[in-house]
């Protein structure tokens, strides 16, 4: 928990967790036999929870916001339902959420060899004594250290060849909306999931924090990728990623070329384009997409198409350098 005022949401997740558990997972799992995978089964009903009360939010709050101040007029409806299936697909399946709790048991056999020849994780509370003992103080220091990692893997997805032919999926949207935010080839997000989460483990985030870290960082993710003509402008521009800002990263042109193969790679907090000098501050909303699309290369319509046609793209790939 981050404190004490949010301790009657835990309560009213937790019960809701148990109802839906016990009327809806449960005997579905005694059905079929899996009686062994109670417990897992028991958080995976955790992360289904959180994942509809996450996306019936987004879509309450923010398909108001973008009729009210769009970008441009939604033209490819069939492009969006596909991103709305991109998102159920990962919010409700929770691939961050997983990637964690499957690592963890790993990493505690881990610890424990390492324990043997005398060393153990990183804890944070080592580095900055007493931290961990302020709930809120110690979840923005995960929020930032996590976002860091964010900045370089988002730099690894468009320098390295073969990451580009899966993560060009997410940039080959030409209709941005906030549904946009989890259009990603489903090995770019687990390769990029379990990053994440094993770093997470490694300087000891606990699992109640990391759904917390997941939930705040999808959130302002999917704003960002919003049908919105929005900046903060002044200081808050330069503090937390805008939808202007992460729009210039999915522009033609500007997002995925250049010495650095793009600009705009925070994902939530500019300070790292500013630090690595990737920063495009140029106001104006440009059409988004990939320059090839232009010249009639296809990346796909449909959730399978642009699935089986990144694995076409990084065979290539691996065949000339191989």
């Amino acid at each position: 928990m981050i404190s004490a005022p949010f301790a009657w949401l835990g309560n009213a997740l937790a019960a809701a967790q148990g109802w839906l558990f016990e009327h809806g997972v449960q005997p579905f799992v005694f059905a079929f036999g899996l009686m062994r995978l109670e417990e897992q089964a028991f958080d995976a009903t955790e992360w289904l929870l959180i994942g509809v009360v996450e996306v019936a939010v987004l879509a309450l709050l923010m398909s108001p916001l973008e009729r009210r101040w769009p970008v441009e007029p939604v033209v490819d409806r069939a492009a969006v339902r596909v991103d709305v299936l991109y998102t159920l697909l990962h919010r409700l399946g929770g691939f961050a959420l997983i990637a964690f709790a499957l690592l963890t048991p790993l990493f505690d056999r881990l610890e424990s060899l390492l324990r043997l020849y005398g060393f153990s994780h990183l804890d944070i509370d080592r580095i900055w004594p007493g931290i961990t003992d302020l709930p809120l103080a110690s979840f923005l220091v995960y929020l930032v250290a996590l976002d860091l990692l964010d900045y370089w893997i988002h730099r690894g997805q468009h320098r390295l060849a073969w990451w580009w032919a899966l993560h060009a999926v997410h940039h080959s949207q030409r209709q941005m909306t906030f549904w946009s935010d989890n259009r990603n080839h489903l090995i770019d997000d687990l390769l990029r999931d379990a990053l994440i989460a094993a770093v997470a483990l490694l300087i000891g985030v606990a699992p109640e924090q990391f759904v917390l870290l997941t939930v705040a960082s999808r959130a302002l993710q999917s704003v960002q990728h919003a049908n919105l003509r929005w900046r903060w402008g002044g200081i808050a521009e330069r503090l937390v990623v805008s939808p202007s800002f992460h729009r210039r990263h999915h522009a033609i042109g500007y997002g995925h070329e250049g010495p650095a193969r793009g600009c705009n790679f925070a994902v939530l907090f500019p300070v790292w384009d500013i630090v690595f000098r990737t920063a495009d501050w140029r106001p104006g909303f440009v059409a988004t997409g990939i320059r090839d699309q232009l010249d009639g290369r296809d990346y796909g319509r449909g959730f399978w198409a642009q699935q089986w046609l990144a694995l076409g793209r990084i065979w290539r790939v691996l065949r000339r350098a191989g």
